[in-house]
């Protein structure tokens, strides 16, 4: 047999006879690390343990710990679940199976609803595959061979996916038991490998996310490699649920969903409001600081304008109206309306860069099933900025918003984050050379500022690549946060022209961003970052004064007059209720201070100052609260 070289991580290599297999490797090198691995990765290429080598190159071994191990560890865990989901529902279709961030689904075309008790029936099942240790097993088969499969089965769905693979891949099957499965894999070498699993929920979904097609059953589950790392995960999944923005709305009245009027529109509330307002002026004096300038544009366009910018020649999700026979539509984005901004007069070389801003309201048709608080809703606003620069700028203004960018997240708190540089879709506009210049402008500027990167290759939006953030919360969780795009090709549909040096019209480069994520979605992960305790600059309600009797009511009264007129939010519970219950209900609020008055405060101008976060802080001179009050309604510096 002929000798394959593998690279290893480490910069080694190892010497293997062809048709060696990864997990003969992992137990050449030790038995923990066979037992710990759960695929290989060879040349970029993801392949099951047990599958023989046929060529050398960069090799490694994944364990649970790498995220492409994990995904391998839960796809194998989502066809044991199909497994026995047939097992005990026959009849059932199996549909699809992916792993997700944090665990994985399967969808399901069942007879009846699964109930709570088939949830715990089919983990019972599940743990009997799991504990028979059945070896997954893959075959390569011809798309004849496997529509006869499934046909044969009534699964119309895997005969659908068959027919989408393109001519000439390779199609492959795994068989567990006498469960099989369309699967391009790779997967552990046998069920015994999952230790430990848990089903969390089930939801409904419509085939390949269109509400057109069937709704399906959806099961959530997850499993880990022990039974105390699921135990971990499972008390995260409670805590997530305790800081759910959509519950902390309820408890803190910040916004409401009204059916009635409109799935995805959001109706702030007094306290949901101010909060909103606090982080937009925010937001716009920083931007102010940076050299932008604010712009305000209509919620309403006419069509022609939404074709010129290809909008309507990629399905764009809009709203469109008729007025006075003109067809119109409800702007999706801000950046066609800044453009026409930038029409409205001669351009020179001088006035570059042009840096417009806008918290510009818009609006998406969102398919109703994946609207999700303020998340995902059909009208938000963005942090919008347009800069227009000669190409020789466009460098150093993208380095300029990824430390804005930076900036603005530090101030809220998130501090950990991931960058992704998202390249060109394959349905896009303009030339193979735009998206070059492009891709490589975005690359570059990562590069001189300094920031590590991955490629998320297709994943770019049809007019430009991307610089996507996606920031990580109190538990880990990752989130949609700032945007950067690099785009040649509207510049070129609009016609934007600046008078260069040489006197003569040239082509401005356009970079879309939002330095936040759009101010819903950063409201919405903000709140669970902080699990609703916001802190003194961005409180709602900073401070509650609580008279401890009736005849402490007038000082209360003076403190709240005066405190006010300092413009603090400040409120006042003169309730006969005890002192107790305003506590109590102050703290469920999440108040950040509390202002107790007595007989002793009121007579020294005093108060006694609970703190949400500090506890019990005792008497305090009024001034000197005031003081510390005004120290913290500042954002924090960077």
């Amino acid at each position: 047999m002929s000798q394959l070289d593998l690279r290893l991580p480490d910069g080694s290599t190892l010497s293997v006879e062809r048709g060696t297999t990864a997990l003969q490797i992992a137990q050449s090198i030790g038995p923990r690390l066979a037992q710990a691995a759960v695929a290989a990765k060879l040349n970029d290429q993801l392949l099951d343990l047990t599958r023989p080598l046929t060529d050398g190159g960069e090799f490694r071994l994944l364990t649970f710990a790498d995220e492409e191990g994990r995904e391998v560890y839960w796809h194998s865990t989502a066809h044991i679940m199909a497994a026995a989901v047939v097992r005990l529902f026959p009849g059932t279709k199996p549909t699809i199976g992916p792993p997700i961030e944090d665990g994985f689904y399967y969808d399901f075309d069942a007879a009846e609803p699964f109930t709570e008790e088939d949830l715990t029936r089919i983990e019972d099942e599940m743990r009997k595959i799991i504990a028979a240790d059945e070896v997954f097993v893959r075959e390569e088969v011809s798309r004849e061979e496997a529509r006869r499969i499934f046909a044969e089965q009534g699964n119309e769905y895997k005969v659908e996916l068959i027919d989408d693979i393109e001519e000439g891949e390779k199609i492959s099957l795994y068989r567990t038991g006498d469960f099989v499965d369309l699967c391009m894999g790779p997967h552990l070498p046998s069920t015994g490998r999952v230790k430990a699993v848990k089903l969390l929920n089930v939801a409904g979904a419509y085939w390949r996310g269109d509400e057109h097609n069937k709704m399906l059953q959806r099961i959530y589950a997850v499993s880990y490699p022990s039974a105390k790392e699921l135990e971990a995960y499972l008390e995260r999944v409670e805590e997530a649920k305790r800081r759910d923005h959509r519950r902390l709305a309820r408890e803190l009245d910040l916004f409401s969903f009204h059916e009635e009027a409109g799935p995805g529109l959001v109706y702030y509330h007094p306290n949901g409001a101010i909060l909103r307002q606090l982080i937009c002026d925010f937001a716009t004096r920083e931007h102010l600081r940076r050299g932008y300038q604010i712009v305000c544009t209509p919620h309403l366009v006419r069509s022609a304008v939404w074709k010129t910018s290809g909008h309507i020649e990629k399905d764009y999700p809009m709203y469109f109206t008729e007025i006075e026979g003109q067809q119109y539509g409800i702007k999706p984005m801000n950046c066609p309306g800044h453009i026409l901004i930038y029409k409205s007069r001669t351009r020179s070389y001088r006035d570059l860069p042009i840096r417009f801003f806008e918290l510009g309201t818009v609006y998406r048709h969102e398919r109703s099933g994946v609207l999700h608080g303020l998340l995902r809703v059909r009208g938000f606003t963005q942090d919008d900025a347009h800069i227009f620069c000669e190409p020789e700028q466009l460098q150093d203004e993208i380095i300029g918003v990824l430390d804005f960018a930076r900036y603005m997240l530090g101030v809220f708190g998130f501090e950990d984050y991931e960058v992704n540089l998202s390249t060109r879709p394959e349905h896009r506009l303009g030339s193979d050379e735009i998206w070059d210049l492009a891709e490589g402008a975005l690359a570059g500027a990562l590069q001189a500022a300094g920031v590590e990167y991955r490629i998320d290759p297709g994943e770019g939006v049809f007019y430009g690549p991307k610089i996507d953030v996606k920031l990580r919360d109190a538990l880990g969780r990752k989130w949609q946060g700032p945007t950067i795009q690099c785009d040649f090709n509207l510049a070129e549909r609009f016609d934007l022209t600046y008078v260069g040096r040489d006197g003569l019209p040239h082509r401005p480069v356009m970079v879309h961003r939002v330095v936040l994520a759009g101010i819903e979605r950063f409201l919405g992960a903000y709140i669970e970052h902080v699990a609703g305790a916001f802190p003194v600059w961005l409180a709602p309600v900073q401070a509650r004064i609580l008279p401890i009797a009736d005849r402490h009511n007038g000082y209360a009264r003076r403190l709240l007059g005066e405190l006010r007129s300092r413009d603090f939010r400040i409120e006042l519970d003169d309730s006969s209720a005890t002192l107790n219950h305003k506590i109590r209900e102050a703290e469920l609020a999440k108040i950040p201070y509390m202002l107790i008055v007595g007989d002793r405060e009121a007579e020294g101008g005093q108060v006694a100052v609970r703190s949400r976060d500090e506890g019990d802080l005792g008497p305090m001179a009024f001034d000197d609260f005031l003081s510390r009050l005004a120290q913290e309604n500042q954002p924090p510096r960077r």
